[in-house]
């Protein structure tokens, strides 16, 4: 670091003023941990810009004093990449949250990356619009961290991850400049997509600070059905049979007997069915008009339903897709798991969910796993609570049986510094040469997010 003692931090006090610039190690502190407890780091100090002109300031002075500079949203990432590297300046885009009036002719909104996903929902909604993604942590993520990872959820099934909402961006680059591309025409090919390179960059290439964003039509005709399956191959052949049938299937999420168990003892709810099953899948339809009559017949003549329980009223809905919502808060109640987000092949699936426990044992016997996921898309969410000291030999396991598959180590949560060791097993040499050529092309000191997605050096 070249600068003197404490002349960075008066630039910086000077671009965000006093109130925004956070030095206090006791306040510091709640932004250096992520939101399972398990990855920390430290900061120098934390700055709050509050529009796309600060976060430039920001940059530009520290680009000026060869600062590193980690950046953060809602926190609420699960692979380390939200947290700072040690020594550099936490950016926090919280205070980045304009919204700006729908454009209902083209179906888009403008929106600063602080937004959250409720917030949008709450926004655009009124005009008859929806947003395209959606998931549990909906109250506190970001829209800039949501599209720095691709993030998926639970609606992927019908609109595809946030890259497919994203129609343009403001970002700041490492030197300060900004760019910005927030025409949103749906048709501009004028070279390299600048949108699509940033989601997903995980931070490394840019600070998102405003988005242009694809809407949807709200659809006010919802059925939500929890079914009991025998095991994961009957749970494909549910989500495959209804998929086939329904073009109102939005969402279809799989569970197991060991998850609502955890579930219930968290939160007191009772059995769905009369006896217990090995599997569970909510599945959600929406269209105009009510779905009902189409998704129980569709549940009538598939062979591999066990039992099924459906709502169409709001409170119903809430309570069928809490078993599932409820999963992640459930096992973070019951300690600091390991969190692995993958992909497998559909062909796949059965296969690796059979193989999971006991590679698991192989690497820690005395951990538990807590399996759960998006059926439609092969992409499982493996929890492992009680791994302690085995919680990286467990990692290795579980990301090596998902690559021996033909998987992805990671499915929407990103790269982080979490999986940073392993991404040799889902991208080729010269897939990471070329993705680093890019990334420090844009900023060659490597400044931005230090230690995500690729080692420092």
């Amino acid at each position: 670091m070249s600068d003197p003692a404490g002349s960075l931090e008066d630039e910086l006090r000077a671009v965000v003023t006093d109130a925004h610039l956070l030095t206090d190690p006791s306040v510091v502190a709640s932004y250096e941990t992520d939101w399972t407890g398990r990855f920390h780091g430290r900061a120098r100090c934390v700055v709050r810009p509050v529009d796309t002109g600060q976060v430039a300031g920001v940059l530009t002075a520290a680009a000026r004093e060869k600062a590193g500079v980690s950046i953060q949203g809602g926190n609420t990432g699960l692979v380390g990449g939200s947290v700072p590297a040690d020594g550099t300046i936490l950016l926090s885009t919280a205070r980045l949250t304009s919204l700006e009036p729908v454009d209902v002719v083209a179906g888009q909104v403008t929106v600063g990356a602080g937004v959250t996903l409720s917030a949008l929902q709450r926004h655009v909604r009124p005009a008859g619009f929806d947003f395209g993604v959606d998931f549990a942590a909906r109250e506190s993520c970001t829209l800039g961290g949501m599209v720095a990872t691709n993030a998926g959820g639970e609606r992927v099934l019908r609109y595809g991850t946030t890259r497919s909402q994203v129609l343009g961006v403001e970002a700041v680059l490492a030197d300060g400049s900004v760019i910005s591309r927030l025409g949103g025409l749906p048709k501009d090919n004028t070279g390299y997509d600048v949108a699509s390179l940033l989601a997903g960059s995980e931070g490394t290439l840019g600070v998102l600070t405003r988005l242009r964003l694809r809407l949807v039509p709200l659809l006010t005709g919802r059925a939500v059905a929890l079914v009991a399956v025998d095991d994961t191959a009957g749970a494909l052949t549910l989500v495959r049979h209804v998929r086939d049938r329904l073009a109102s299937l939005e969402a279809a999420e799989l569970f197991f007997a060991d998850g609502l168990a955890l579930v219930r003892g968290a939160t007191g709810m009772s059995d769905p069915f009369p006896e217990p099953h090995p599997a569970y899948v909510v599945l959600e339809c929406a269209g105009r008009t009510e779905p009902l009559d189409d998704l129980l017949e569709a549940l009538a003549a598939c062979e591999a339903v066990r039992d099924a329980t459906v709502a169409t009223d709001v409170r119903g809905r809430h309570t069928l897709w809490a078993y599932r919502e409820s999963h992640t808060e459930s096992i973070n109640a019951a300690g600091v798991p390991v969190k692995l987000d993958v992909a497998v092949p559909l062909t796949s699936l059965p296969a690796v969910v059979a193989d999971l426990p006991a590679t698991i044992a192989g690497a820690s016997p005395t951990a538990r796993m807590i399996l759960f996921g998006h059926v439609n898309e092969g992409n499982l969410h493996v929890n492992v609570l009680d791994a302690g000291r085995d919680a990286e030999a467990v990692t290795d396991a579980v990301l090596r049986l998902v690559a021996s598959h033909g998987g992805s180590i990671s499915a929407e949560h990103g790269i982080g510094r979490a999986k940073r060791p392993w991404l040799s097993l889902s991208r080729s040499t010269a897939e990471i040469a070329m993705m680093r050529a890019i990334r420090y092309g844009l900023d060659p000191a490597g400044r931005l997010n230090p230690g995500v997605l690729f080692d420092p050096a």
